[in-house]
């Protein structure tokens, strides 16, 4: 019997065993990049040695990965027989997955490729071979240029149609986007003209035709033919958003407008839902790339505003600043940049929109300052060091603002143009000063940034130097702008003014020094939301990281003419340029720097960033304020983040998280009145690090983790 069942018992350990090793070996490496591009065949690739990424499988054995094999192949017969006749890289002993730079035989121009990769666990154990990727060089290819996506073209069928009365249709899609129109319909012969009412803004009984500000409402008269057509119907040309500066669409995309509603007179047949298409125009977007939830329904309201704005807004392959003008601006691109990544695991569009700002700068100061904030985004969230090599003496010479700086450090913009808000009447009543504590807040953030990016091409002594400047400057900026009296920054040097905006930046660039930090909280807290939404992305950082998470949620979920709920309530499906048409009579309907609290829930609210570049290592250190219960996915550049988590009521949280393979977290759990003594990871007891409120455990590696307070 006891050698029956030691048989019986090797058995079933070899069968696991081997069971274990299919499982794995039929799992595969997943989500296959070129240049940070997504698709199973991509065009117009602008690198002959592009950089290869891809995700870990995510029931791979531990979620590691030791080695990797990459193919390139000239042909997909060669690629499929496992042959690799441009590059065969071998085994490559790494965990690396993102970033892997082409380095086979050269490629030409104008020619398709093939790719494909497998990979090795910490048990040696080998994955089956990917999908392949095909990709084609572009026909010119320049020393360094941003490969992107073409734009792509949805259908979207009707959410409803109303028959008015014969041939008068109300046609609601649902949101608004930028597209055109598509109707199949049989017309006899000898009817009239049909009337096409493209608008932003309707309501059941039809098109508002004077929307107000630059709300769009357009007409079109359409002929019918007779017989079964499909028509393509657009709107008329804008003559401001079709300028010299403006952006313009490819010409077989043709002319594009931001409508929600439809309305048909004189149509000629019964209109059905399968009759008529909104035509969309966007960037490639995975719509399942990421989620939030929480018991406020409000901020899932607001979460879903912003987030289908990043798709919304991506109609031009670059980001604009809306509809009115199609111009890009570095404020306005920055929001969208963080928002952006927040939402979906893409990065081309943003770093393109990054460089083409670099040789079209705009006119603020403050805006110049952002383009180094947009490159420090772009190398954290990206891992990626190329667009800084080739651009880093453009930022060091025309971004930081260096030559303005007196002899004490401060910036005297004197014969510059300081923006602080916009619009004007956002500024909280600013008092303008050569020394400008605004931009010299921006400043001092531009100098910590151009010293991580001077650490990213490995030039040491520009990283001391910068180092060393934000420190001498930190130190006058709080001697110069202080106002001990009363506890707060004045607006600049000699006013006796203190603004939202002069309290707002020192505290989400971390200037205020501990001792100062709640008071200056609580005159933010005393102000209100008295700036733009483009401001609102800095008094929002602000509030959290001067914990006032609280605050920063009621601002996010307030009702108020000032919210975002505000943007929903009078109709619109995405952001606007303004909190309200009081506010900015001219203001675009479709305008992504209204965005912010989609980057401000995934870095604050589960408070998921970057702690190395390329998201090597995470921090993840939720903020609920008020909130109970939060279930989210965060993308990044190496997978999915996880975050789930219980907030009890006595202010103790339970956190679930996932992190992807080849990352390692910090995580942080808050704490109120008595401090824990340990953290519970799965189920054990760990001793953390224990800062201010929060408690902190580091290197927490790859897969499903819970985490609690005792």
């Amino acid at each position: 019997m006891g050698l029956k069942r030691s048989l019986m018992v090797f058995s079933i350990l070899f069968f696991l065993s081997i069971a274990s090793i299919t499982v794995y070996a039929n799992e595969k490496p997943q989500t296959l990049t070129i240049e940070f591009l997504r698709g199973q065949n991509l065009a117009n690739i602008r690198d002959f040695q592009p950089e290869f990424g891809w995700v870990l499988p995510s029931t791979a054995a531990d979620n590691s990965q030791t080695a990797y094999r990459i193919l390139v192949a000239s042909t997909l017969p060669l690629l499929r027989k496992n042959k690799g006749d441009m590059w065969d890289s071998g085994k490559i002993v790494s965990p690396e997955i993102v970033n892997i730079e082409y380095n086979g035989k050269s490629l030409e121009s104008n020619h398709t490729y093939f790719w494909k990769v497998k990979m090795w666990d910490s048990k040696n154990t080998a994955s089956s071979w990917s999908s392949y990727q095909a990709f084609s060089l572009a026909d010119t290819v320049k020393e360094y240029q941003t490969s992107r996506h073409a734009l792509q073209q949805s259908k979207i069928y009707p959410h409803k149609i109303i028959e008015k009365k014969s041939g008068h249709y109300l046609v609601d899609f649902g949101k608004s986007a930028f597209g055109f129109l598509k109707i199949e319909t049989a017309s006899p012969e000898g009817v009239p003209p049909f009337e096409v009412h493209f608008g932003e803004r309707g309501s059941e009984d039809g098109v508002n035709r004077s929307p107000g500000g630059t709300v769009r409402y357009y007409k079109v008269l359409q002929e019918a033919m007779p017989g079964l057509h499909a028509y393509e119907i657009h709107p008329p040309r804008n003559d401001r958003n079709t300028r010299e500066h403006a952006i313009k669409l490819p010409e077989e995309v043709g002319i594009v407008a931001p409508f929600r509603y439809v309305e048909l007179i004189n149509f000629p047949s019964q209109l059905k839902k399968d009759q008529i298409q909104q035509i969309t125009v966007h960037y490639p977007f995975d719509e399942n790339a990421a989620s939030f939830h929480s018991d406020n329904k409000i901020l899932n309201q607001v979460w879903d505003l912003c987030k289908y704005s990043m798709k919304a807004t991506s109609f031009t392959g670059i980001y604009v600043d809306g509809d009115r003008e199609r111009i890009p601006y570095e404020a306005d691109a920055y929001i969208n940049q963080l928002s952006h990544y927040a939402v979906d695991r893409e990065y081309s569009i943003a770093r393109f929109s990054h460089e083409y700002l670099l040789s079209h700068p705009t006119w603020p100061t403050e805006w110049k300052q952002h383009s180094i904030l947009m490159a420090w985004a772009d190398y954290m969230y990206t891992g990626n060091n190329e667009s800084l090599v080739a651009n880093y003496d453009l930022l060091k010479s025309q971004k930081t603002l260096e030559k303005f700086a007196r002899e004490d450090g401060l910036l005297n913009t004197r014969g510059l143009k300081d923006i602080v808000d916009w619009p004007r009447g956002e500024r909280d009543n600013y008092d303008f000063r050569e020394v400008n504590t605004v931009v010299n807040a921006f400043y001092y953030q531009t100098l910590l940034h151009m010293a991580d990016l001077a650490k990213g091409i490995n030039n040491d002594d520009d990283f001391f130097y910068y180092r060393n400047k934000a420190a001498q400057l930190k130190k006058v900026f709080n001697a110069v702008l202080f106002d001990k009296k009363r506890g707060i920054y004045i607006d600049g040097e000699g006013s006796t003014h203190a603004s939202l905006h002069a309290n707002m930046m020192p505290l989400a660039f971390e200037i205020v020094p501990p001792e100062r930090i709640e008071r200056v909280a609580d005159f933010l807290v005393s102000r209100g939301m008295a700036c733009s939404v483009y401001g609102a992305q800095y008094l929002l950082e602000a509030l959290f990281k001067s914990g006032r998470a609280d605050m920063a949620l009621q601002r996010m979920t307030s009702t108020d003419l000032r919210s975002w709920y505000n943007m929903i309530r009078v109709g619109s499906t995405i952001t606007l340029e303004a909190w309200d048409n009081e506010f900015k009579p001219n203001q675009d309907w479709n305008h992504a720097w209204g965005a912010a609290p989609a980057n401000i829930i995934s870095r604050f609210v589960l408070g998921v960033q970057p702690l190395e570049p390329g998201f090597k290592k995470v921090l993840i250190h939720p903020q609920p304020g008020g909130l109970k219960n939060v279930s989210a996915k965060v993308p990044t550049i190496r997978g999915t983040i996880h975050v789930k988590f219980e907030h009890e009521p006595e202010n103790l949280l339970n956190l679930t998280i996932t992190i992807p393979g080849t990352m390692t977290a910090r995580v942080g759990l808050p704490w109120v009145n008595t401090p824990p003594r340990y953290i519970l990871l799965n189920g054990s007891r760990v001793k953390g690090e224990i800062i201010k409120n929060t408690i902190f455990l580091d290197d927490i590696g790859p897969g499903k983790h819970f985490l609690s307070l005792e």
